[in-house]
């Protein structure tokens, strides 16, 4: 089974262009790797995890939820120190900060296996959409998830941007 996998982050879209993302992208499965499912604002509430989940199965593609790697607590307050730091709002990030960075590998990814999410996927899963909440890929733990997967596993990453 060869995979390919995109990431994409909730901020930047609205509705419709998201879901019509997901579809040009050609994603059948879509791994919400984020701590907390919800977002706040009426903007944005269909990416809170009940609409999610029921707009996907509208679109027959499957939802998979892999809390492990979303960041505990402790690794988001390293990176909310370093968003203080440099006076950057968490919707304006461009990039992770080293502390997070170092935190979030030893507490999720280092007990991270990739094969484990091969062996989630159906065997007809083509294309696999890492999902958070940020706009820059960059910006968010969900391009070190790609990373791995990519290294790993030798596939293709490819980041949505609205």
């Amino acid at each position: 089974m060869k995979i390919r996998i995109v990431t994409i982050g909730v901020y930047g879209f609205d509705e419709a262009s998201f879901f019509d993302a997901l579809g040009a992208a050609k994603v059948d499965t879509f791994c919400d790797i984020r701590s907390r499912r919800g977002v706040r604002g009426a903007t944005y509430a269909f990416a809170n995890s009940k609409r999610l989940q029921a707009r996907l199965a509208e679109l027959s593609i499957r939802y998979i939820y892999r809390k492990e790697l979303g960041p505990t607590k402790a690794v988001r307050d390293k990176q909310a120190a370093a968003d203080k730091a440099t006076k950057t709002t968490k919707r304006k990030r461009t990039a992770l900060g080293e502390a997070f960075i170092e935190a979030y590998h030893t507490e999720c990814l280092a007990a991270f296996e990739p094969h484990s999410l091969l062996d989630e996927l159906a065997s007809d899963a083509q294309v696999v959409a890492l999902f958070c909440v940020e706009t820059a890929p960059e910006a968010c733990h969900r391009s070190l998830v790609a990373d791995k997967l990519a290294k790993t596993l030798h596939l293709e990453v490819e980041d949505i941007l609205p």
